[in-house]
């Protein structure tokens, strides 16, 4: 392994580092929203735009290319997250998409009397695809709150309103606007212990710790390649059983085999090209040899995960230090995502963050769609909040110049 640090070792591989704002190099605090994107996923794309662009199934080189280039996106991804097989891995517009699309095949075999459980500290992305689903179909939907203190789930609320009647538990391995990491295994266990199916949006999850679906116990799982340094392209994991099972909806011509049949239409095959890419960017993150991909993800991952907890700490400490500043996280010593989530007083969240990007220094402000959390928080009427991501490429000069900047608005409000 290079005796360089891991932001710097990961900066080259990023051109957007070479742009400038108010003379300094930009600070990424924004890729809760989005990651940046390093050049060997762009070089993927590109690749498979200018030489190898077809449609699939042909009897020429180009189609027999891209067949190649969907079978190895797929390989790629059951490695990400632990499946047993490629052929359990269905590509998609974007988490939203798919689990629209999933929601409603699930639907047709479920009806009045039968209900769905989702939490009030996710995305709306792992809401409003169930609730539409309920009320087309008649179906209850009970809802799991959560600590507005400790900003955890209240466990025990969810598995008291878990029962034969439960079909389904949508559950976010961790909080996109707080950074709180679920405790998924129980809610899982939870569930199949009442026959009902779980399925885990692990979009914000995904950039900071290394999924496992086995581990996590769930039956399907959804995530984002543009959250981890990939293209804009949706990924869902579904038990080979259940994607054979169920019945999609899809034109009668389609492919009747998992997972194909789960992808309506042509699909994104340059995105599917550029997530195989974000996937083996990762694995090459720690170094070393990349032959067991799975392995060497799980390397990279604990690089990461050790170099954005001690910029976090440092993060946390520095902005909890700001008179003014509400840190909304949860408490020292629980398992979190490298997330910030603050409000300014005095200050509106959109203000600080125009401020902020003045000085190139990026960072995301309002509900993130996870309505739910501002209006518990109390926070929707003001604005939602200021949400500072840490990535692999976030440096501590990158943190100080985040803190510094939120001091001086702080002061100035």
């Amino acid at each position: 392994m290079s005796d360089r640090s891991l932001p710097e070792r990961v900066r080259a591989d990023f051109p957007v580092f070479e742009r400038r704002v108010a003379g300094r190099p930009i600070a990424f605090f924004d890729g809760p929203g989005g990651s940046q994107v390093p050049r060997q996923v762009a070089g993927a794309v590109a690749e498979y735009l200018t030489l190898h662009n077809a449609n699939v199934h042909g009897s020429f080189l180009t189609s027999a290319e891209t067949d190649e280039t969907l079978a190895g996106a797929r390989q790629a991804m059951a490695d990400f997250v632990g499946a047993r097989s490629p052929r359990e891995i269905v590509f998609g517009a974007n988490m939203t998409t798919l689990t629209f699309h999933l929601s409603r095949s699930l639907g047709r075999e479920w009806g009045p009397g039968d209900e769905v459980v989702v939490t009030e500290l996710d995305h709306q992305a792992n809401v409003a695809p169930w609730r539409r689903m309920a009320e087309d179909r008649g179906m209850t939907v009970r809802s799991a709150p959560f600590d507005p203190e400790t900003l955890q789930l209240d466990y025990a609320a969810l598995e008291g309103m878990l029962g034969p009647k439960t079909r389904l538990v949508a559950v976010g391995a961790a909080s996109n606007a707080v950074g709180t990491i679920n405790d998924v295994r129980r809610v899982t266990d939870a569930a199949r212990a009442v026959g009902a199916l779980t399925f885990v949006d692990a979009v914000h999850y995904a950039p900071h710790r290394l999924p496992d679906v086995e581990a996590l116990g769930c039956d399907f799982l959804a995530c984002s390649a543009y959250k981890f340094f990939g293209p804009h392209i949706g990924v869902l994991w579904g038990r080979g059983e259940l994607l054979k099972r169920l019945t999609p909806y899809k034109v009668p011509p389609a492919s009747d085999e998992a997972p194909e049949r789960w992808e309506t239409g042509t699909q994104n095959h340059e995105g599917m090209a550029g997530a195989r890419a974000a996937v083996d960017w990762l694995a090459s993150v720690a170094g070393g040899d990349a032959g067991d991909r799975r392995e060497a993800l799980r390397r990279s991952f604990e690089a990461i995960e050790a170099h954005e907890a001690a910029l976090f700490r440092t993060m946390e400490d520095g902005l909890r230090a700001i008179p003014g500043v509400r840190f909304s996280g949860a408490p020292r010593g629980a398992q979190r995502t490298p997330t910030a989530a603050i409000t300014v007083e005095g200050t509106t969240p959109d203000e600080v963050a125009r401020r902020l990007g003045e000085e190139g220094v990026f960072v995301w402000n309002g509900n993130f769609y996870a309505v739910t959390v501002c209006d518990v928080l109390g926070l929707s009427d003001c604005g939602g909040l200021i949400r500072c991501g840490i990535a692999p490429y976030t440096t501590g000069e990158d943190v100080q110049r985040l803190v510094d900047g939120i001091g001086r608005i702080a002061a100035r409000s």
